[in-house]
């Protein structure tokens, strides 16, 4: 069992930051990689960021690049994600996901353990 904690979120306005927080606890040495996903009312869970667990590979979606930073600091098993430039479209509630794949994926269901979610809201 692997359990994820996220942290982080909050109301925000328009151009700002937040830094999101997500602990792993339990059997995390299988971990391969790990992942940000967002969901916003109405709508799908979409991929957000993703990392393997030693921080050699990164991956963004289009709709984040250079503003979101995702990292890693393995001694606290803590995954990162930094965010700028914040929209309103960015609202929404930010999960973090770990998988065991050798890969790191962007696709939800290749994901197995996640987190309960924390919640971003950017005001215009």
């Amino acid at each position: 069992q692997v359990q994820l904690a996220e942290s982080g979120g909050g109301l925000v306005q328009a151009g700002g930051s937040l830094r999101l927080s997500c602990a792993a606890s339990g059997r995390t040495f299988s971990t391969y990689a790990m992942g940000w996903f967002r969901q916003a009312p109405g709508k799908e869970r979409d991929f957000v960021a993703a990392i393997s667990w030693r921080g050699a590979r990164r991956y963004y979606a289009d709709s984040v690049k250079g503003r979101f930073t995702i990292s890693t600091d393995n001694a606290k098993n803590t995954v990162y994600l930094q965010m700028s430039s914040l929209k309103p479209e960015d609202t929404a509630v930010y999960y973090c996901a770990r998988t065991n794949s050798d890969y790191v994926p962007s696709r939800a269901y290749e994901y197995d353990y996640w987190g309960q979610g924390t919640q971003v809201t950017v005001s215009s």
